[in-house]
C-alpha cells in the first residue's frame, strides 16, 4: 500500500514517470533491465534481498537508463540510522533520504539524483560523520544477522556452515566489540546501528 501511494505521489509531478513497482529487492535488477529508468527508489527492508544488497548490485550491473546515464539508486526509508547511510553509499547508491519528508521534498530527491547529484538526508549525514563505521567484521556481521532468527548456536552455526565454536567465537568477539553482555543484545546494538 505505501509502495502504491509513493507512486502515485511521484506520478502527480509533470516531469516524474513511475516506470514500474516491485516488492522485492530480488526483483530490482530484472525490473531495471526492462524499464531502464534514470533512478530506482528503494527501501532499505525488502524480502529477498535489502535495499542497499540490491543498490550494490545495481551499481555493479552498469546498467544505463534510456537517456544513456547509469541508473542511479535512491534509498527512501524510515530508519534514521547513521549505519544504514554509511552502507547505503559504500554499496553505490546515490541517495539516502528517509520518509518523514515532504512529497515535494521526495519529488526533488528522485530529480536531484537523476541528474547526477548525491542526495543524504542533513541530519543523518552530520549523524554519520561522528560516528564510525562498524567495528564489525563481515563474519562477525553474518553471525550476528543469524542470531536474529535463530533460537541457538547449534542452529546459527548449521545455518553458516560453522562450526557451533567458531560461532560462539564470533559472538564472544562482537560481543566484546560493541560491550553487549549477551548475544541478543549484540543484535540489537548492532541493528539500531544500522551495521546488520
Amino acid at each position: 500500500m505505501i509502495r502504491e501511494a509513493l507512486a502515485m505521489i511521484l506520478d502527480l509531478e509533470i516531469d516524474l514517470e513511475v516506470v514500474k513497482q516491485v516488492g522485492r529487492g530480488d526483483e530490482v535488477l530484472p525490473a531495471v533491465r526492462e524499464t531502464r529508468p534514470d533512478v530506482a527508489l528503494l527501501d532499505i527492508e525488502m524480502p529477498g534481498a535489502t535495499g542497499i544488497e540490491a543498490a550494490a548490485e545495481l551499481a555493479r550491473s552498469g546498467l544505463r537508463s534510456q537517456t544513456g546515464a547509469p541508473v542511479r539508486s535512491l534509498i527512501l526509508t524510515t530508519f534514521r540510522r547513521p549505519g544504514y547511510l554509511r552502507r547505503a553509499l559504500e554499496a553505490g547508491a546515490s541517495g539516502f533520504v528517509v520518509k518523514d519528508g515532504t512529497a515535494s521534498q521526495l519529488a526533488q530527491a528522485v530529480r536531484r539524483t537523476a541528474a547526477g547529484l548525491r542526495v543524504v538526508d542533513s541530519v543523518l549525514a552530520e549523524e554519520a560523520k561522528w560516528q564510525g563505521s562498524s567495528p564489525l567484521t563481515g563474519r562477525e556481521t553474518e553471525v550476528l544477522r543469524t542470531a536474529e532468527t535463530a533460537g541457538s548456536v547449534k542452529e546459527i552455526a548449521g545455518m553458516l556452515g560453522l562450526s557451533s565454536g567458531t560461532v560462539r567465537n564470533h559472538l564472544s568477539a562482537a560481543m566484546a566489540k560493541i560491550d553487549a553482555i549477551n548475544r541478543h543484545e549484540a543484535v540489537r546494538i548492532a541493528r539500531d546501528n544500522g551495521w546488520l
